[in-house]
């Protein structure tokens, strides 16, 4: 759809372009003659009366003389309205035109964020399909594998977690309210909320709860900046075998004292460095690291108390994940994402 209407756009342009052109042949043309009659004009109005009286061989010619002179000046004012309404007309066309291009540039945004898309689907697809081998037994093999590694991990950080000490300071963030942030989805469905969710209570994050929002996303949905900033960091716990965790996460700094995180993306679109302006693209979501299914998890922190460290060198324990770099924080560093939204 998003290719027909750039053809489309592309057949109007190029139609609006040929009207320019004949527009601007016509103003050419015109002024042109504008600037024939004006020299005639000039050249009559040069000649005193006595001297037009003089040169004339009797009343009857200078009274013709003078009505040609009069009609001269009639036509160029026509001349002149006529030309008023065709630059009028030209900057219509082009005024069209431009919007026309700018419709273009949207479209040909919507179509690599849509081949983005697609792209990202493959492969996660491929990558389900190279680890299971499309074998149940196997995919089983994999989750248990999964829940083992995760369970350690979360020992491991919530151990951390506890260990870290940090006092908010209320005045280095931003009070509670809406629209502080923008969703990270276009579509908003929320999976599982902040905190003390059912899917904690069954066990998970080790007793401390959970440290985001998950949304909804099939593979492949465009993830968004909640605000602008600058990404701070970026990574793949998948990269260190044997870890699930966040998978592919992006993280932004915030100029408000805020941090955000975007975790198992299929792929993401910034590094770390680059600056971002809300709603921007960053990413793709997925399944990586620990998920029982597609989704966003977007967490929200204390930018002063997070850090991004390798999980080994601030737990001192060997766990799947030692070697995984990501973001940490204090308990006190997790914020409730609905607080901002």
């Amino acid at each position: 759809m998003t290719k027909n209407r750039i053809g489309a756009l592309q057949l109007e342009i190029q139609s609006l372009s040929r009207n320019i052109e004949g527009k601007q042949g016509s103003i050419r043309v015109q002024e042109a003659g504008l600037a024939e009659t004006l020299r005639r004009l000039n050249e009559t109005e040069r000649m005193t009366f006595a001297a037009a009286v003089l040169s004339s061989g009797d009343l009857t010619s200078l009274w013709s003389d003078m009505d040609a002179s009069f009609s001269l000046q009639s036509a160029m004012r026509e001349d002149i309205a006529e030309l008023s309404v065709q630059k009028q007309s030209l900057s219509e066309t082009k005024a069209a035109t431009e919007q026309k291009r700018a419709e273009l540039v949207k479209q040909r945004n919507n179509l690599l964020a849509e081949q983005g898309s697609l792209d990202a689907t493959r492969r996660a697809q491929n990558d389900l399909l190279a680890q299971t081998k499309s074998q149940e037994s196997t995919f089983q093999a994999i989750l248990a594998e999964k829940q083992a590694a995760k369970a350690s991990f979360e020992a491991a950080l919530a151990d951390l977690q506890s260990r870290l000490q940090y006092t908010i300071d209320p005045s280095s963030i931003p009070p509670a309210g809406k629209g502080i942030l923008r969703y990270p989805v276009d579509n908003v469905k929320v999976t599982q909320y902040f905190g003390n969710t059912a899917f904690a209570r069954s066990g998970a994050y080790a007793g401390n709860g959970h440290n985001g929002i998950d949304f909804r996303a099939s593979i492949g949905t465009p993830i968004k900046a909640a605000l602008s900033g600058t990404v701070i960091g970026t990574g793949n716990t998948d990269a260190v075998r044997g870890c699930y965790s966040y998978g592919r996460w992006v993280m932004v700094k915030h100029g408000n004292g805020l941090s955000t995180l975007y975790a198992h993306l299929s792929q993401s679109g910034v590094s770390t460095g680059d600056s971002v302006r809300t709603g921007q693209l960053i990413g793709y979501s997925g399944s990586t690291g620990y998920a029982t299914g597609p989704h966003l998890h977007f967490g929200v922190y204390v930018a002063s108390a997070v850090q991004i460290i390798r999980l080994g060198d601030a737990t001192n324990k060997k766990t799947a994940c030692a070697n995984a770099v990501m973001p940490v924080a204090p308990l006190s560093g997790y914020l409730n994402p609905a607080d901002y939204l």
